[in-house]
């Protein structure tokens, strides 16, 4: 009894950690609703947020001790991400802002261990259940914000009606929710009984996307749905696969070279424009600065302070005052430098290889989890910013899959290379 009971904590545990990763709610209700464009007034004190985030990585560490025995060998497995956060490390003797960067090191630690927590206490597949619960949760929580607490739930200012629910941001709702309409799906597809309970919450997911009116997650959820359904390919005999990726490949050419050609309408249709927001305009002003300190970076964290900082440069150059450069390749450029892009490149296609492999072995539709996050991932930070990042959400899914899929086998499977 006492075991379930522990085993019981452990998931409340994973859950509100998740949670908090996230920025919800938390976030939210300590801003009193403060949304983009309103009169911000004195910015309220945001030392609760560090403070749980510091009891999550205690009673992590305190977890991987209980079980050092399945730690351990996935910490032997995954060196090459320990390279990675080696270079975070070191680049605090040449950050600009060492004092931050020391700051971004310990939360980093904390991240890392956490999603070395997740990965060695659940499999892939328990994985994505408890990703199932987590997002039941904030579907229901969120539209219950958004009715009843419509200071906090739907957004004011410039964005003046947009649905956020239990996040600070509509784009947090927005792109947390194509993860869960990703989820929901799959488990819909693999899971025999009350099926329809997946498919209402994935319409659910569906719904809080539009109403949070983000124009990137319903385009990246298309982009994830589509290759939801091109993916058992991959499992067909090596006969019948080659000319169906074929015959893929020259249909993609086609819409690829379409949309090339009528970008500005089809752009224009989700109310933007081909500067994507502003976006297009900084971004060589961000490569200037990658030039400057090509191999290295600015040291992990350092790099945008605003006018305080090497940032400074980018800020007065550009009417768009941004807080990282709304690419998450750019600010891995900025941080590490080539070298720690490389060193992160390398876990990436070593991680998206093991996917496929997962793919390719006999199983229900939730082996295509970590292919889609991974594509996902890819997506995302082409216009924000979560791939090495502390204490953010999607890193830590990410880093999960890494440390999971680094205990994988990657060997040839015949039929398919």
């Amino acid at each position: 009894m006492n075991n379930k009971l522990f085993v019981l904590a452990e998931k409340i545990f994973t859950i509100i950690s998740v949670f908090h990763y996230a920025s919800a709610p938390v976030f939210l209700i300590i801003t009193n609703g403060i949304s983009e464009g309103e009169d911000e007034g004195s910015l309220p004190d945001l030392a609760i947020i560090n403070q749980l985030f510091q009891v999550i990585y205690f009673i992590t560490f305190c977890l991987l001790l209980l079980r050092w025995k399945k730690v351990v060998p996935v910490i032997l497995k995954s060196l090459s991400i320990w390279l990675l956060f080696g270079l975070v490390i070191l680049s605090f003797f040449w950050s600009y802002s060492p004092e931050l960067t020391k700051v971004r090191i310990v939360a980093m630690l904390g991240t890392m261990l956490f999603s070395l927590y997740i990965a060695s206490r659940y499999t892939l597949k328990e994985q994505l259940q408890l990703l199932g619960w987590i997002f039941g949760i904030a579907i229901v929580t969120s539209i219950l914000f958004a009715i009843f607490l419509p200071k906090y739930g739907l957004m004011g200012g410039v964005h003046m009606g947009a649905w956020r629910g239990i996040f600070n941001h509509k784009n947090g709702l927005g792109r947390i929710m194509v993860i869960g309409t990703t989820t929901f799906t799959l488990l819909a597809l693999t899971v025999k009984q009350q099926r329809w309970i997946f498919w209402s919450l994935a319409g659910a997911s569906v719904m809080l996307i539009v109403l949070s009116r983000a124009s990137s997650p319903l385009l990246n959820l298309g982009i994830l749905l589509s290759l939801l359904a091109l993916l058992p390919i991959l499992r067909w005999n090596y006969i019948f696969m080659v000319p169906a990726l074929i015959g893929i490949s020259s249909v993609a050419i086609v819409l690829y070279s379409l949309a090339t050609n009528n970008a500005e309408q089809i752009v224009g249709a989700f109310g933007k424009n081909l500067t994507l927001t502003g976006r297009t305009d900084f971004w060589p002003l961000v490569l200037d600065k990658i030039v400057e300190s090509p191999w290295v970076g600015y040291g992990f964290g350092a790099f945008w302070q605003g006018l305080d900082g090497p940032s400074a440069y980018i800020w007065n150059a550009s009417a768009f005052k941004a807080p990282n450069s709304h690419n998450g390749y750019l600010d891995l450029c900025l941080d590490l430098g080539l070298i720690g892009f490389f060193i992160y490149m390398t876990i990436f296609i070593t991680a998206f290889y093991k996917a496929l492999m997962y793919i390719k072995e006999t199983g229900t539709p939730d082996r295509f989890w970590p292919i889609l996050l991974l594509c996902y991932v890819v997506l995302s930070n082409l216009t924000e910013s979560s791939l090495v990042i502390q204490n953010n959400f999607l890193w830590v899914t990410q880093l999960s899959i890494f440390f999971s899929l680094s205990t994988k086998q990657s060997t040839k499977i015949a039929g398919y290379l």
